[in-house]
């Protein structure tokens, strides 16, 4: 006979901390409750010295102040009792990623790998408690009437949190529990507030997502080859960095937009970041051309061409994103247009030709400037096999964007370019358009061309 599995036992933790991720934060306190599925059979609980201030904020929210630490252990020096109370047990918190990112960090520091099973009774009351107007943990006690005493202290609310636990338990009735410790398992991966059948809805296409907040607002746009690998890897691992942390506590949707190129992700997610405008999008600048060519009359009557930083209040002629290339395009336009260097700030001062000669010239360059810049489409796979996709460059600026079907009516350039969706146009685009129209020019339809059939 096979000796039997040994019952499972789960390790209950609430910390108390200095701030909201563990890389730059401490732990004041923590309360670990051993429970054997029926009960709690033991429990310890320390203050901890961080050995950095404690905010006032926090203070006042937990009453552990500075003075109330001085005095107790390191967790460097209580690590060893921590690790073997949470060793060959599940770890199990209210915002599990949280509480276990904090204690795998220190423990790590202090000379311990932590690896074992994870429960979140957030995850756990949605799936078990549906229904509920808030799933914090003091709205949750409330509406299912468990004491919290000693509230926001790592004792009390890991208190709370074996109560609720327990009764969690009880109420399994179809291997919930089960099913989420199992190893396939995304569940404790997922941001708490996350319904587990939308990850599992996702695709694996190329597109763009969207993290929304509890009222459905995007504070997070990214772009992927595959969505639904891309956002797995959001939450894999136990980053203590502070973005991740926030990703954690303020995700409760996520949707997606197909696209049919990688090109067509890039370009939906930099509209959309300049659309919606998203908190943690931390990149936004590099959307933003840095230099601009300018054109401006001085006070002797000619038109001047000068390359400078791109600022949003300025009417530039063309914009940058490297200084380089809008030095290269200066240098063609005066080489091109018989300008006068000195008068387009390059070069050695020397006597230029009068305003009547030099002006026009300017202003042609300017001209070809504005109405020869290239007008082409990007033709290119789409979502499905029915389908190619469209983007379409007019005079140097992305017109617009979509789909169209191989099997259907549209048969003309025009008619593609009418079901198109517009969308505004940044130097930062079209540097993407250009660079990938250079190394795939077979997908690339020019005004004349027959080379596709539309």
């Amino acid at each position: 006979m096979k000796p039997s599995a040994p019952p499972v036992q789960y390790a209950i933790v609430d910390i108390e901390t200095t701030g909201g991720h563990a890389s730059g934060c401490g732990i004041t306190e923590i309360a670990i409750f051993i429970h054997d599925g029926f009960g709690v059979i033991d429990r310890f609980t320390s203050l901890i010295n961080p050995h950095r201030p404690i905010p006032l904020a926090i203070q006042a929210l937990t009453g552990i102040t500075d003075e109330l630490v001085a005095d107790s252990p390191a967790f460097n020096e209580i690590a060893p009792r921590i690790f073997a109370l949470l060793t060959d047990r599940v770890f199990v918190a209210h915002n599990v990623n949280f509480d276990y990112s904090f204690v795998k960090h220190h423990l790590a520091a202090a000379g311990y790998h932590l690896d074992v099973p994870k429960l979140c009774t957030v995850r756990m009351s949605r799936k078990l408690c549906p229904g509920q107007p808030s799933y914090s943990l003091g709205k949750l006690c409330d509406a299912l009437r468990i004491p919290i005493g000693n509230r926001h202290r790592a004792g009390g609310d890991a208190e709370a949190t074996a109560i609720l636990f327990g009764r969690l338990v009880r109420r399994d009735n179809e291997g919930v529990i089960l099913e989420m410790l199992k190893k396939k398992s995304k569940h404790q991966q997922l941001p708490p507030h996350l319904p587990k059948e939308q990850f599992d809805a996702l695709p694996n296409g190329a597109g763009v997502y969207y993290f929304r907040d509890k009222g459905g607002k995007a504070i997070y746009v990214g772009k992927a080859r595959d969505i639904r690998k891309r956002i797995s890897q959001h939450f894999t691992g136990h980053t203590s960095q502070l973005q991740r942390q926030h990703f954690l506590r303020h995700i409760h949707a996520v949707t997606y937009e197909r696209c049919g190129t990688e090109l067509m992700a890039l370009l939906l997610e930099a509209a959309e970041i300049q659309r919606l405008w998203p908190t943690y999008n931390r990149a936004l600048k590099r959307f933003e051309p840095k230099y601009a060519l300018y054109a401006y009359e001085d006070c002797g009557g000619y038109i001047r061409l000068a390359v400078g930083k791109h600022g949003k209040h300025h009417s530039a002629v063309h914009v940058f994103h490297r200084h380089l290339d809008a030095y290269h395009m200066l240098h063609r336009l005066i080489r091109e247009f018989d300008l006068h260097p000195a008068l387009c700030g390059i070069g050695k001062p020397s006597e230029p030709p009068s305003p009547e000669v030099h002006n026009p010239r300017v202003q042609a360059a300017l001209h070809h400037l504005e109405h020869h810049l290239p007008t082409f489409a990007i033709i290119d796979a789409g979502r499905d096999g029915d389908e190619r996709s469209c983007i379409w460059v007019e005079h140097g600026k992305l017109y617009g964007m979509g789909y169209f079907s191989q099997h259907g009516d549209i048969s003309t350039p025009e008619a593609v370019k009418e079901t198109l969706t517009m969308y505004p146009s940044n130097h930062y685009m079209m540097q993407l358009i250009y660079r990938y129209a250079e190394k795939r020019p077979s997908v690339v339809w020019k005004p004349g061309q027959n080379n596709f059939k539309f």
